[in-house]
């Protein structure tokens, strides 16, 4: 068994969405010959381009990358799976004397990988029944401020449409008495003899909403509606029908409503940098409590940048 020090590090490249730490982790990974552990729950999937923001076809072409278009929608691939997967992609990368670069802002993927997951307990059928019930009684924005109260910190990685984390929160909160922060804090190691680490990229808020609509506008100017209305006609399920949980993000269920008639274009659009900017600020409160991260202020000039891509070099 190696030990952590005969081991390269592997530098973790995280932030929330549209922070520009895809491009680092490309100019470090070409100064450093690395390979890119993608950490992105929607880049998995073969169908999801545009609306996850996928690397050019020339860079993916330049680098190696892990965990893009390595699925299809309906596909099942967890958070477990994820950190189970790339460890083992890191060992391989090692063993051809290269080095790993992880770079993602999937919160649960980024936390399983470096820090393991806390055993928390199995489902409880009642339970969740119960739960499910409740939902469709009072509604998720009653059974989220219930979760607000019990474990403020778990809700703010979280919104009232994530249901399903929504769900087995309470359940687990229902099981022990205590709150999924406080069993994670507990009892989270690192699952292998791999060193990380994390260095975020630090926006500031308003550049970063700015940023975050100008976005949204490329990706509609690409195309994101032909792509999201393709996937509409292929997959959206009917009244009744279980939800695929790829489909439920933001910039395609958004458009899924415009195509269903309940809301006009602009209002689509408006609502999808209004639910990234509310992702982004999910994802900082989720990094800054939960993981133990270099914070890196975001420069403007691209000549600082490759300066910060040189220091991130040297530590790999």
């Amino acid at each position: 068994m190696h030990s952590s020090l005969s081991l390269p590090p592997v530098v973790v490249i995280l932030g929330p969405t549209a922070s520009g730490k895809s491009a680092l982790a490309v100019a470090v990974a070409r100064k450093t010959g690395a390979e890119i552990i993608s950490a992105d729950s929607r880049q998995i999937y073969r169908e999801l381009d545009i609306g996850s923001a996928k690397p050019p076809k020339e860079i993916l072409q330049e680098i190696p990358h892990h965990f893009i278009d390595e699925k299809s929608i309906g596909e099942p691939f967890s958070a477990g799976d994820f950190a189970t997967e790339a460890l083992g992609r890191v060992h391989e990368i090692h063993r051809r004397g290269k080095r790993a670069i992880v770079v993602g802002g999937s919160t649960l993927y980024l936390e399983g990988l470096v820090s393991g997951f806390a055993p928390l307990p199995p489902s409880d059928p009642e339970i969740r029944a119960k739960l499910i019930l409740e939902l469709q009684e009072f509604g998720n924005e009653a059974l989220f401020e219930r979760l607000r109260q019990f474990d403020p910190a778990q809700a703010a990685t979280l919104d009232p449409t994530k249901t399903h984390r929504l769900i087995r929160s309470l359940e687990i909160i229902t099981l022990t008495g205590q709150s999924v922060t406080a069993l994670q804090a507990a009892g989270s190691s690192p699952q292998s003899s791999l060193r990380f680490i994390p260095i975020g990229i630090d926006v500031p808020r308003q550049r970063l909403y700015e940023t975050i609509n100008r976005r949204t506008e490329v990706m509609i100017e690409s195309g994101l509606t032909h792509e999201a209305e393709a996937l509409y006609r292929r997959f959206q399920p009917y009244p009744g029908e279980k939800k695929i949980p790829a489909l439920q993000s933001v910039g395609y269920q958004e458009l899924f409503e415009y195509f269903a008639g309940t809301i006009d274009f602009d209002r689509a659009v408006s609502l999808i940098k209004q639910h990234t900017r509310n992702y982004a600020k999910r994802q900082m409160t989720f990094f800054k409590n939960r993981l133990d991260t270099r914070w890196i202020a975001a420069p403007e000039e691209l000549d600082a940048w490759e300066r910060i891509a040189d220091e991130i070099a040297a530590m790999s």
